[in-house]
């Protein structure tokens, strides 16, 4: 399998990619995890979708909506599934071996835990109904039709999801950038009479009067989003998701990142679920199970604005149906073509093939077994890393990169020159596709039609681009210094996270562009050591596989030496001339989050000496330090993210210490 997946890759593969391959090492299908790291192996596994994409709205502007929400629907379930409805499986829940356990470890009376635990079921159980998948998929139809121009499918990726979903349990593994995120793939897999998913969603949806029992009909299950040390609560939960593995009731659908990503790009996994999803295949109760990896791509993000603001402290509103029905004026806005990119299924099977003795979950089956939980991380990392492969990168989010490194004074002020912005925007494209980006770039108004497009956060004037800083109402005094800048920081913050949806492309050889620029360097073991340092820095930043920071640094030195920026030997790395336009790129690309971070250190070290965890981002929201990051304009300091990333990065180097008293 693992030459037929090379074989397929229309890039030139780099020479660290052929290694032998150790007997340490986790395989995917066949294919080692040393490869995983690479752009270049992973867009091999969408290139065996062929990228042959579909228009899904095409079909729904030219024929009845509600022709298609009442044909006919006949999916090819899992081929082993037995009889089952939506009660049977809470029924089974219930009554299996390991609740019964539980039951008999509780402090209180059978008959008291038993309905404790029936109430929890409840709460959290989907209630599947084809009658209300109809009513969801006329429903859909209306709203993406006003909201996108395009939605485009990966048809190969589908058709191979609908083959593995006949031969074993799937489990779904989107990406999570907007609440689209929680309908699209449901309404794809009716659309195409695939068996609709049951979804984890947050328990605050289930709240939502009329919606939430929408939603449940429709195969949402509904989980709590601080679980705490509610042992019964996990216990229900865990059966729960175990049964519906185990049964194959239908694919489970979840986001391994947990809640949204308010920057748009990629964040450190929650394992829980994980766990949950694939403890059926290590004790042996399934023969195996098939990830399949998403990735959800958006010209325009539906809650841009809304996620800048909680970036900036500002409390995400509840979820109502009222504010649903408020929300109803984004119908009236254009968000451009989204891209739903189905990977290539993975065999959990062939993944752990003689990685993992199976014969121990069976001893103990309510231990969580260390053994495997370093092979859990990198699998669940490895998912998320092929997500960000299978992505497609929009013009805007190029654009962005570049307006970003100009002055945001110039920004609010003047206005980029638009004849530099594109030209520097085509470079760009260019420097993307070397690196093996998945671009759509339907003609060559396209950069004008995104500055149309994203008019909240950018406006062309004459021949200049200029940002747009958010309207204030009429008011008796003048804003405040901390006012405009928190006023500027909503644009740049929203730029910022249209950046991040191009990080994975330019990451790697950005950190190792900015390690030759800060070193002054060309010694490789030298480079190498600052890289790791960065890399260490930043681990909670960005996405890397576990212990493969050789061959992330491999991967940075061959797709700078493929674009010419630079030369390198066993000894040493040496810039080009030609480079050097793309090492200065690549260092300003980056900067952003090692300002912040420099910024947030400083401010840390010196003024939360000794705080409690819960007054460090009170105090980071002061006047005097919104008014030094705007002087610095370094406005992603502000961000809520970076500022939780920049303490876990020093309690992690030791810088902080966490302890109670």
């Amino acid at each position: 399998m693992c030459d037929q997946i090379i074989s397929k890759n229309r890039h030139t593969s780099p020479p660290f990619l052929f290694s032998r391959v150790s007997d340490s090492n986790l395989k995917l299908g066949g294919v080692d995890s040393t490869r995983i790291a690479s752009p270049v192996f992973l867009s091999s596994l969408y290139t065996s979708s062929g990228h042959e994409e579909l228009d899904i709205l095409e079909e729904r502007r030219q024929s009845g909506d509600l022709s298609h929400a009442l044909r006919t629907f006949s999916p090819q379930p899992y081929k082993e599934k037995p009889p089952c409805s939506a009660s049977d499986l809470s029924k089974r829940t219930l009554e299996s071996q390991y609740l019964q356990y539980v039951f008999k470890e509780s402090s209180l009376s059978m008959e008291e835990v038993k309905e404790d635990a029936r109430l929890l079921l409840e709460e959290m159980s989907q209630n599947l109904q084809l009658g209300f998948i109809r009513l969801m998929g006329y429903t859909l139809s209306k709203v993406f039709k006003r909201l996108y121009t395009n939605i485009y499918v990966n048809m190969e990726g589908l058709n191979m999801l609908q083959q593995a979903i006949q031969e074993s349990p799937v489990i779904l593994m989107p990406t999570h950038r907007s609440y689209i995120d929680f309908l699209i793939i449901s309404y794809v897999l009716f659309t195409y009479d695939i068996p609709v998913p049951v979804i984890a969603a947050g328990l605050p949806l289930a709240g939502m009067k009329l919606v939430g029992e929408i939603l449940r009909r429709s195969g949402a299950f509904f989980i709590r989003r601080s679980i705490g040390s509610d042992k019964l609560y996990w216990a229900v939960l865990s059966e729960y998701v175990k049964t519906i593995v185990r049964t194959g009731f239908a694919p489970l659908e979840f986001f391994v990142e947990g809640l949204r990503s308010r920057t748009l790009k990629s964040v450190p996994p929650k394992l829980g679920m994980m766990h949950m999803v694939l403890e059926p295949y290590f004790k042996g109760e399934v023969f195996d199970i098939t990830l399949v990896p998403i990735s959800i791509s958006y010209d325009r993000v539906l809650e841009e604005s809304l996620l800048a603001h909680e970036l900036l402290g500002i409390p995400k509103p509840k979820e109502t149906t009222k504010g649903l029905f408020k929300a109803t004026k984004v119908l009236q806005e254009d968000y451009g073509c989204m891209h739903v990119n189905f990977g290539q299924p993975l065999s959990v099977r062939e993944l752990c093939q003689g990685k993992i003795n199976r014969s121990q979950y069976n001893l103990t089956p309510r231990q969580v077994k260390t053994s495997y939980l370093k092979h859990l991380v990198t699998l669940t990392v490895c998912a998320i890393r092929i997500q960000e492969e299978g992505s497609y990168i929009s013009p805007w989010s190029l654009m962005a990169c570049v307006l970003l490194q100009c002055p945001t004074s110039t920004l609010t002020e003047r206005g980029m020159v638009w004849s530099e912005l594109k030209d520097r925007t085509l470079w760009l494209k260019k420097l993307a596709l070397r690196f093996g980006a998945h671009l759509r770039w339907p003609d060559q108004n396209v950069l004008l039609s995104m500055v149309a497009l994203h008019h909240s956060i950018v406006a062309h004037k004459g021949d200049r681009v200029c940002l747009v800083r958010e309207e204030v109402p009429i008011r008796k005094h003048r804003l405040s210094a901390e006012e405009e800048v928190n006023r500027t920081a909503v644009a740049m913050l929203m730029l910022a996270s249209y950046r991040n949806q191009s990080l994975h492309i330019f990451l790697r050889p950005a950190m190792l562009a900015t390690v030759i620029q800060v070193t002054k360097s060309t010694q490789r073991d030298e480079l190498f050591t600052f890289f790791c340092f960065l890399k260490e820095i930043l681990s909670n930043e960005f996405i890397f596989v576990p212990g493969k920071s050789t061959q992330d640094f491999e991967e940075a030195c061959f797709l700078m030496k493929d674009c010419g920026a630079i030369l390198f030997s066993p000894e040493e790395v040496t810039v080009t001339e030609a480079g050097q336009e793309v090492v200065s790129f690549l260092c300003a690309f980056i900067q952003p989050f090692i300002r912040s971070y420099q910024v947030m250190n400083t401010y840390v070290i010196l003024v939360c000496y000794y705080t409690t965890n819960k007054n460090v981002f009170p105090m980071s929201r002061t006047e005097s330090f919104v008014l030094y990051v705007g002087e610095l304009q370094t406005y992603e300091a502000l961000s809520s993210d970076i500022q939780k990333n920049v303490l876990s990065a020093l309690r992690t180097l030791g810088v902080l210490t966490k302890f109670r008293g």
